[in-house]
This record gives structure tokens, C-alpha cells and sequence, in this order.
């Protein structure tokens, strides 16, 4: 009878183990804050040196002011000179943004394995892999944003470590959750249990809000460009060395998001305010004393501005339009539902730009630079309505072609949904 038994040609081979989701996720956490900390750690050290050479202060100077640089980024606010400063350069929260969305998207991949597979979460299992990957990730982020803004709390600057953990906990929701459902393959499973309409409309409103984004920017570096001679003549008025000037141009690089939502908000016509009393809209243009920055050289000049600038405000409308046609063309949807996804997702986009208009402003300085930024509910209410009429009218081209296309297949036949495969 043992003769028969024959020996197998390899050893057997245990399925690996997998790692504990609890520390996956926790690691991805403290990674992702530790990563944009210690470039800014560099950077400031970097900046003590080239300043003066290294004669004053020391290296955890230079270490001071980039992790309080990396607070800012997470909405902390800083006192400088007695004036407390909480606009938030908006460069350095979109680094930490990333980093969140990379390393959330790996702890994802890490702890896919874990939980119920996809037939049994289809057949209505429960799964806490992805709400307990995203509760420890926050952990590990909170705990190292916690011990940066205790370390720096010391000092004059003065964090805010309750903002420092609201910033982090919208962070986790809008940007690490997301990443980490969609690297676990959760995010498909679940958007499949969605209707089509509502996919159409929330991709809609991504490309509705990142195209207005990106339009923004644009005009504002053309703004900047033809605006370059008055930018370096203020710079060179603080008479600083090429290394210095290399520096203050990064340190101004990090609050060009937020002058991307300033001329967004322009763009729509409420406008913005550079400290109190001002005005700058395509209708008027209010100023007063402005401080040597070399972004405020793309504001434009004080009266009434020439009447082609008026034209200008058709560009969130027609972006709009743009990205919900290019976003929406080729969908298998009735013309209805291409209707109620361009005008809903259009609506859902100028919210979006609005909170984020919200948060691009703040104090800038003491006295009349307590008020900068946009005017966020004037923002709110032409946002919704150029994005929404600007998505529809485009969603309204694609349900037209679609209407005729359903009747062409029909050869004759008046109804509207499109051929099943």
C-alpha cells in the first residue's frame, strides 16, 4: 500500500501570511505625514544657511521654520512679530495631499487581501478593512502632526494644534479614504451598487472642477508674465542675494494655489479683496498699500477695467461646458440622464470651488492684510450657477446627439434608450 504513495516534486508551500492591516496602515499614515516634513525640514535648513551663511542662529532654526512652514500647510496659522498670519499656502497642503493619496493608494493594495472577497461584500457581508485602514492611517498621521505642532508650540510662532487636527481630519476624508478605497478595489465594488446617473454626475463634477482649476491658473500665470518686469523690481527692492532670491521664490511658489483661486473667483465676477477696504473684479479695481510680494504683480491696474476684460467671464462657463461634453460623450446613458448629470455635477463643482475659494484666503498681516482672499458667498452663488448652466449647456450637446442616435437605430422609433449590447 505504501508503494503506491508517490513524493511529491516540491515541498508544499504555505500561502504567505498577510501583515497586520492595524500596522500597514498605521506606517502609511506616519509616512505620509513624515514625507513632505522632512523635505521642508531640508528646505529650512538650506534656507538658515544661504541666508547668512550659517553666522546667526543655528540648523534647528533653520528645522523650526520648515516644520512650521509644514503646520501652515495643515491650516495651524503663525504669529509673526505679534501679527498672526492664517492664510494657508495651499502649494504645500496639495504636496501633503499627495503624499497622503500615494501612500493611502499603497495601504489599499497592502490590505486588499484582508476582509471578505468580492462575492461575499457583494452578497452583503460586512467589511471593516477600508473604515479601519482609514481609522489608523488618520492615527498615524494625527500622532506625528500632534508631536510638530508640540515641538514648535514653544516657540513665538504659536501653532494651532486643534486646527493642525481638523485640517488633518479633512484630509484623511477627502483624500486618504478615498485612496485607500480605491487601492483596496472597495471603491469599484461599491460604485457598481450606484446608479449610472449618479458615476456620470460625480465624474462630471471632477472634471468640471479641475478644469476650472486649471483654467484659473493659467490665466493667472499669463497674468504674472506680462506682469514680470514689476515682479522682479519687487523683488529687488529687498536687495537680496541670487541664493536669497532662489528662496524667496519658493517660498511665493507655494502660494500660487491660492492665487489660482483668487483669479478663479475673478473670473466669476465677485472678485477678491488684498486687505481691507479693496477690490479687485472684473467691474472695479480697488488698492491700497500692497506688501513686496512678487505675486501681486499679476493684480491688475486701480479704476475701471478696459471693456474686453468683461469677456473674460465666459471662461468658467465655457470650461465647464467643455469638460462635461468631453466627460459625458461615449457614456451608454439615456438623453435624460446625460441632462441630469452635466447640470448635477456642474452644481456639485461650484461647491467645490467655492469651499476651496473659502479656504485660500485669511489674515495676511496686521491692520487692513487681516482681510485677504475672495469673497466666499458671492463665490458660492456665481459658481454654482456659471459651472451648472456651463455643464448643462454642454451635457445638453451630448443629449441631443444621443436623442438622434436613439432614433436613427429605432429607424423611426421615438424611443430614447440606447441599444443594449
Amino acid at each position: 500500500m505504501t508503494s503506491l504513495l508517490t513524493r511529491p516534486d516540491s515541498a508544499r508551500v504555505d500561502p504567505a501570511r498577510p501583515r497586520p492591516l492595524v500596522l500597514i496602515a498605521t506606517l502609511g499614515g506616519v509616512l505620509a505625514a513624515l514625507g513632505p516634513l522632512v523635505v521642508l525640514l531640508a528646505v529650512g535648513v538650506i534656507g538658515w544657511f544661504v541666508t547668512d551663511a550659517g553666522v546667526h542662529g543655528a540648523p534647528r532654526d533653520g528645522m523650526r521654520m520648515g516644520a512650521l512652514a509644514w503646520l501652515a500647510g495643515h491650516g495651524s496659522g503663525v504669529t509673526v512679530m505679534g501679527a498672526r498670519i492664517t492664510i494657508v499656502p495651499l502649494g504645500i497642503t496639495a504636496i501633503a495631499a499627495w503624499s497622503m493619496w500615494r501612500l493611502g493608494h499603497r495601504v489599499g493594495d497592502a490590505v486588499s487581501s484582508h476582509g471578505p472577497d468580492a462575492d461575499r461584500i457583494s452578497d452583503g457581508e460586512r467589511d471593516l478593512t477600508v473604515p479601519t485602514a482609514i481609522m489608523t492611517f488618520f492615527a498615524g498621521y494625527a500622532v506625528v502632526a500632534v508631536v510638530v505642532a508640540t515641538l514648535a508650540a514653544g516657540s513665538s510662532a504659536d501653532p494651532s494644534v486643534p486646527r493642525v487636527l481638523s485640517w488633518t481630519v479633512v484630509m484623511t476624508v477627502l483624500v486618504a479614504a478615498p485612496a485607500i478605497a480605491v487601492g483596496s478595489g472597495r471603491a469599484a465594488i461599491w460604485a457598481a451598487f450606484l446608479p449610472a446617473t449618479v458615476r456620470a454626475g460625480a465624474a462630471v463634477a471632477g472634471a468640471v472642477l479641475s478644469t476650472l482649476l486649471i483654467t484659473s491658473g493659467l490665466v493667472f500665470v499669463v497674468a504674472l508674465a506680462l506682469s514680470f518686469d514689476e515682479a522682479a523690481t519687487l523683488t529687488s527692492q529687498l536687495h537680496p542675494s541670487p541664493s536669497e532670491a532662489g528662496l524667496y521664490a519658493l517660498v511665493n511658489a507655494a502660494f500660487v494655489p491660492n492665487a489660482a483661486l483668487f483669479t478663479g473667483s475673478y473670473l466669476l465676477g465677485p472678485g477678491f479683496a488684498v486687505g481691507g477696504a479693496t477690490l479687485v473684479s472684473p467691474s472695479a479695481v480697488v488698492l491700497g498699500p500692497l506688501p513686496l510680494v512678487p505675486l501681486v504683480a499679476a493684480l491688475p491696474a486701480v479704476g475701471t477695467p478696459a471693456g474686453w476684460v468683461g469677456a473674460l467671464l465666459v471662461l468658467p462657463p465655457v470650461a465647464a461646458a467643455v469638460a462635461a461634453f468631453r466627460t459625458l460623450r461615449g457614456r451608454p446613458l439615456r438623453w435624460d440622464q446625460v441632462a441630469l448629470a452635466g447640470c448635477g455635477g456642474g452644481l456639485v463643482a461650484g461647491i467645490g470651488f467655492a469651499v476651496l475659494a473659502s479656504i485660500s484666503g485669511g489674515a495676511a498681516g496686521p491692520g487692513r492684510m487681516r482681510f485677504v482672499g475672495p469673497f466666499s458667498r458671492d463665490v458660492l452663488v456665481h459658481g454654482v450657477t456659471a459651472c451648472g448652466i456651463g455643464a448643462l449647456l454642454g451635457a445638453g450637446v451630448v443629449a441631443l446627439l444621443v436623442r438622434r442616435a436613439a432614433r436613427a437605430w429605432g429607424d423611426g422609433d421615438t424611443t430614447d434608450a440606447p441599444p443594449e449590447d
